[in-house]
């Protein structure tokens, strides 16, 4: 782990104890412990293969009008994240860590995937979405003018339903004027159904590269990715992907088979040399 993501998972870890809005930094609905009230409707529900409504629709950063449909679907997988530009600290920690992902994944924005990202606070303007989207292309030294991470914005019951459709909690704080939420990317196939769900600040390149090439179902990636998904399992638990110890189990069983099958084979040309020099 990096100086940097260390940093970013210590500040996560500190809101984690301390504040409501990043009190929610990363909690599965599978979680079991005793909730508390900050935590309240904050879970993400995983709703594998489900779709954002296709109706929805948004503004972009442009102050274009496009449906979810237009957004979510395509020949590429999605990376979508709920988040706000005023947020005060967590969504600016998670997208940082996503930017630090994308760039180890080594796969390439607007050509191999595209990242959507659904701003929480419904009166956020485009002008403040064009702002935070430049910061992030130019932390990936990209060319804002170049397409592939979209930042859509709409009325609070677009953003509900959207959120709602993939399991996504979230509330309003009036104390605090900010939106208590959870750190998760969701990762979307190219037909929109959501694939994956990868939590916390400070997703490994290697799990977002996987879940990648995985939602895109053999359309990018190599060969080695292929051979990595047959090494490494996704782990609803961690919400990352594990070592698969089924695959090492076959792999020591195969090699003990090998060379076995080697001994034998050695031992029976042995006999077959001491064989022929008791004929010679």
């Amino acid at each position: 782990m990096t100086a940097r993501a260390r940093i970013r998972t210590a500040f996560a870890v500190a809101c984690l104890l301390g504040g409501a809005t990043a009190s929610s930094w990363a909690l599965p609905a599978q979680w079991n412990g005793n909730q508390p009230d900050e935590l309240e409707g904050l879970t993400v529900d995983e709703r594998l293969e489900q779709r954002v409504p296709a109706d929805l629709v948004f503004v972009d950063s442009a102050g274009a009008e496009l449906t979810a449909a237009q957004a979510l679907t395509g020949d590429v997988p999605t990376i979508l994240t709920f988040n706000y530009s005023d947020c005060p600290m967590l969504c600016s920690m998670q997208l940082n860590g996503l930017v630090d992902a994308i760039e180890a994944s080594e796969l390439r924005l607007g050509e191999d995937f595209r990242v959507v990202t659904i701003g929480l606070d419904p009166l956020e303007t485009p002008e403040r979405a064009a702002k935070t989207r430049a910061r992030y292309y130019d932390e990936l030294g990209l060319d804002p003018a170049r397409a592939g991470w979209s930042f859509l914005l709409g009325d609070e019951p677009t953003i509900r339903r959207a959120a709602e459709s993939v399991g996504f909690g979230y509330r309003y704080v009036e104390d605090s004027g900010e939106y208590a939420h959870a750190a998760v990317q969701m990762v979307l196939m190219p037909d929109g159904r959501v694939s994956r769900y990868l939590y916390g600040v400070d997703v490994p390149g290697r799990d977002l590269r996987l879940a990648l090439v995985e939602a895109s179902e053999g359309r990018i990636g190599t060969s080695v990715d292929a051979f990595l998904l047959f090494c490494f399992h996704y782990d609803p638990g961690t919400g990352g992907y594990t070592f698969a110890w089924t695959t090492m189990r076959l792999g020591g069983a195969l090699t003990i088979a090998a060379l076995l099958g080697g001994l034998y084979w050695l031992r029976r040309a042995r006999r077959a040399q001491a064989i022929d020099r008791a004929y010679a």
